[in-house]
Formats: structure tokens, sequence, C-alpha cells
């Protein structure tokens, strides 16, 4: 489970810029943020560096 839509909401981000940014479709980063998918590592560590956060405020702790 990740905390990407948190994090967008909370800095005023739209999915459909982060997914420009990504190079990725829209759907796709919809999925990431609905948690229907889970991005890479690779991807995760690009998502983090793009918003200017650390990769662990984007995963949910259990």
């Amino acid at each position: 489970m990740n905390r990407i839509k948190e994090v967008l909401e909370k800095k005023g981000i739209k999915q459909k810029w982060l997914a420009e940014e990504l190079g990725k479709s829209y759907n796709m980063v919809n999925s990431y943020a609905q948690n229907r998918r889970q991005p890479s590592l690779e991807t995760l560590f690009e998502i983090a560096k793009i918003l200017n956060v650390e990769v662990k405020s984007l995963i949910k702790e259990n």
C-alpha cells in the first residue's frame, strides 16, 4: 500500500501533472494513487524525487 494520493493532495498536485513528469499515462498514475497497482521501487524513488519527499513518506506502515 502506498500514500501517493495523500501526498499529492497535501501538496496540491494533480495526478495528471505527475503522470506527465513521470512519462507515464494518467491511468497508470491513477492506479498507483488508488492502490490498484504498486509502482516498482525505481518508479517509487522517481516519484519521491519529483515530489521532493522521502520515499518512506510514500509508503504506508502496517
